[in-house]
């Protein structure tokens, strides 16, 4: 004979559960950390269900009082869980069972576990969006103020990897700040698609007693309530968008953390990252390994791995609820985990990034960074586009046979490949008169970069 398990809910079962099942099909181990929304929407219908006459007053505040002693005996570490009552909701209620006796078994009338934990989820990740935007906040301050501060420090601009054109280190970060900030929006707009209640859909079709879903709404401050209870209970839309919104998130940290490992290398030299974000190596004693945006980088995998999981969890169910979707909740937990950590590391990290100025400036003076300048120069003066390209291919070429940046040639050396060249040239051949002449919105100009700081900061304060 096997193990048995019992449960609050064997009535029409001949026998009881097996206990390896019980234990395969358990999910406490990892939704009690839902317990203070659990609690939390548990009293909210408790209070519904008194206002509507379904329970007393009395019995309202048995199982209120009794839930707020449960979640002091959570959080005081003295509260048991049980792998054979299933999950969080089934340990809560039967410990308010056992605290307050005949009330607790009327607490979970007129709803279902599937709409329950459907609200759970809803209400833990409406605060946990809260918690990752004020992190994600944190790091888009950090970055505007490094990017003020380094508003004219020049560097080398890339495309392929390659010298492309000269920019300013600040007008680099505030890159950084775009891609971040579109991040918080996108979690703006989920969260109102995540702030919709599903509580009163019962197990699917709704409930026979008269329950007040607005008033319940109210109290959890939800904005509304889900329409069709069909779609209530079965509805994991929210969690998947929110790992794609994550896993935007972390495509942004790691390229982010691509060009941080780079920049702190021994080839580039621009960046050095404090000791405390870094580490050493076990046998080279010369080794400063960048580990934390090496692993923000790696971790990013974890997350786009979290949406493919959900996506494929959701795609073939029919409605409503499935046991399928008691595999949602570690996805999403992971996720949230992963982004929180990595945002938090990056808020830390990002406003102790010591730039090295010289080295970027140096970078920048070679690879030809002004040649495009060059080209523009010639096209101000008359000369077609097509042509102005040929010949500035062409100084570049003697460039590359002479050592010389175009810069560092003199007028005679410039005039040969066009006579068009005159001594302002060197105005726009230096990086200075590079960057100074990208002067409108959005230009690496350092008078522009300051000027997208401040509105960056107006941006930040709307959040």
């Amino acid at each position: 004979m096997s193990q048995q398990s019992s449960s609050m809910w064997g009535g029409r079962f001949s026998e009881a559960t097996d206990a390896f099942v019980a234990a395969f099909t358990a999910s406490v181990n990892f939704d009690k950390r839902l317990y203070r929304h659990d609690i939390m929407g548990s009293i909210a219908h408790a209070t519904m269900l008194a206002k509507v006459g379904v329970l007393t007053p009395a019995e309202r505040d048995l199982i209120v009082n009794g839930l707020t002693q449960i979640q002091t005996e959570i959080e005081a570490g003295t509260f048991e869980w049980r792998v054979d009552l299933e999950d969080v909701h089934m340990n809560i209620e039967h410990r308010l069972t056992d605290r307050i006796g005949i009330a607790g078994k009327k607490l979970h009338t007129g709803r279902s576990r599937n709409d329950q934990v459907a609200t759970d989820v809803r209400l833990y990740l409406r605060d946990e969006i809260d918690a990752i935007r004020a992190e994600l906040k944190r790091l888009l301050v950090g970055l505007v103020e490094l990017a003020e501060k380094e508003h004219d420090t020049i560097m080398p601009g890339f495309t392929h990897l390659q010298t492309a054109q000269p920019v300013t280190f600040g007008h680099h970060l505030l890159a950084w700040f775009e891609n971040l900030k579109r991040d918080d929006e996108r979690l703006v707009d989920l969260r109102k698609r995540v702030n919709r209640m599903p509580l009163g859909s019962a197990a699917l079709a709704g409930t026979t007693y008269p329950i007040d879903r607005a008033y319940t709404a109210e109290l959890l401050g939800f904005d509304a309530v889900c329409e069709n209870s069909l779609d209530a209970v079965s509805d994991r839309d929210f969690a998947i968008e929110f790992c794609a919104a994550s896993a935007l998130i972390m495509m942004h940290l790691s390229r982010f953390s691509e060009e941080l490992v780079l920049w702190a290398s021994a080839q580039f030299q621009f960046v050095n990252l404090p000791d405390r974000f870094c580490t050493g190596s076990s046998i080279m004693p010369q080794k400063k390994n960048p580990d934390v945006p090496e692993l923000v980088r790696g971790k990013s995998g974890r997350v786009f791995g979290h949406l493919m999981s959900l996506l494929t969890l959701m795609k073939g169910q029919p409605l409503a609820y499935n046991k399928d979707n008691q595999e949602d909740k570690e996805p999403l937990f992971d996720a949230i985990d992963t982004v929180m950590g990595s945002l938090r590391a990056f808020a830390d990290m990002v406003p102790a990034i010591e730039p090295k100025r010289d080295n970027m400036r140096e970078a920048a003076r070679r690879g030809f960074a002004t040649a495009t300048d060059l080209a523009d120069y010639l096209v101000k003066k008359g000369v077609a586009f097509r042509d102005a390209h040929e010949i500035v291919g062409k100084a570049v070429g003697y460039g590359v046979q002479t050592g010389k940046d175009l810069a560092q040639m003199s007028l005679d050396e410039l005039r040969q490949f066009s006579d068009t060249i005159s001594n302002d040239v060197f105005d726009v051949l230096t990086l200075e008169g590079s960057v100074n002449a990208r002067n409108h919105i959005g230009g690496t100009a350092p008078a522009q970069v300051k000027a997208a700081c401040a509105r960056a900061r107006q941006r930040i304060d709307a959040i």
